[in-house]
């Protein structure tokens, strides 16, 4: 099941897709490669939130119009929890669902799966705490995160929401919807919430999905601290884009992880729209390439939206820190040593993205 918004103009595209049940001694999951690795370069790896798979989690955003030029540089895999694709066996009585850290630690088997080196992450709520404590293990497999309504702290959001949402039923698809949704949401976007709801009663396996909901309530603190001078603090060491809407549940999460992270390499971007299925995608693929720039890759990428929304904006973005991307390489034209079809662009739009981006970027979707 694909959950589509009207507005959004979906593309149709040559690209290799292939799926793989990897095994892991933390369970199987299930991984969908689209589009071929190239080289040296990264894969851009996917990670869902509870309640979601990555159909329902990634698809609006991937076969989005302007994800195509991104496509084209880079291949994405998809990794399903496991129990969580679509048509997942039920797990038997008794089953030992992989905890959040376990889950994190079969990543480098996907990788060794499809003979990656590094990838850069994409998670959403559960999906991207289990990306962080992965990058946070293995720091030369993670080239970079993107990570939406992440939650670093080790409490737990049902017991939180069964008491911020008054009248509704203590069931867990109920709480569900409150992690992925804001109030507002909830209470005025009625056709919205029932889609979802028939999704996760209907469309997901309920035995498996308990179990990860449970997985994901008993996480661990990530425990990540403020680098300063001098000090060995565990921290991500590779460039971070933290996305939370504005109407989210998760936007205290989001802000306070942000706090904790190294300033020169986590940039925060709250976006006035919802960001359930990312079904409003257009600002956050522009935010993406912005970043994936910063990086040093794709340095001639079009630029359209966020530029237009600056231009009309003004003061709505505050200044950045063009170091901040660089600190991932050395020699700051990265670009030009992965791919011959980068070898020919012109690197200064890379100095112009690093001047470009916000580190707390509020952008109107």
């Amino acid at each position: 099941m694909v959950l589509e918004d009207p507005d959004v103009e979906m593309i149709v595209a040559e690209i290799e897709v292939s799926e793989h049940d990897v095994e892991t001694p933390n369970g199987r999951f299930h991984c969908t490669m689209k589009g071929v690795p190239k080289g040296d370069r990264p894969v851009i790896l996917t990670f869902h939130d509870v309640g979601l798979n990555y159909k329902t989690c990634w698809n609006t955003l991937f076969d989005h119009e302007d994800m195509a030029e991104i496509m084209q540089h880079f291949a994405v895999c998809h990794v399903d929890a496991p129990g969580q694709h679509e048509g997942a066996n039920t797990f038997s009585a008794g089953y030992e669902y992989p905890s959040m850290d376990q889950l994190a630690e079969s990543l480098p088997l996907v990788l060794k799966h499809f003979g990656l080196k590094s990838v850069i992450g994409m998670g959403m709520g559960a999906g991207a705490y289990i990306l962080t404590r992965f990058a946070l293990d293995y720091p030369n497999m993670v080239e970079g995160l993107v990570l939406i309504n992440i939650n670093s702290c080790a409490e737990g959001w049902m017991d939180w929401a069964a008491h911020k949402i008054s009248g509704w039923t203590h069931a867990e698809p109920d709480m569900i919807i409150t992690h992925l949704f804001g109030k507002e949401e909830i209470h005025h976007n009625h056709d919205l919430i029932a889609t979802y709801r028939h999704h996760i009663m209907n469309d997901m396996n309920l035995f498996n999905l308990h179990l990860f909901v449970k997985s994901y309530e008993s996480r661990r603190d990530l425990e990540i601290e403020r680098p300063v001078p001098g000090s060995n603090a565990r921290t991500l060491k590779c460039p971070s884009l933290l996305v939370v809407g504005d109407s989210s549940p998760a936007v205290e999460a989001v802000v306070e992880c942000n706090t904790k992270l190294d300033p020169t390499k986590a940039t925060l971007l709250k976006v006035r729209a919802p960001l359930h299925s990312l079904c409003r995608p257009g600002k956050l693929t522009e935010a993406f390439k912005y970043f994936i720039q910063g990086m040093g890759y794709m340095p001639a990428a079009s630029m359209t939206r966020l530029v237009r929304s600056r231009t009309a904006s003004g003061s709505s973005v505050t200044s950045f820190d063009g170091n901040r991307s660089r600190s991932h390489t050395s020699e700051g034209n990265r670009s030009r040593s992965h791919t011959n079809e980068d070898s020919s662009m012109d690197t200064t739009a890379n100095n112009n993205v690093d001047q470009g981006v916000s580190k707390s970027a509020e952008v109107s979707c």
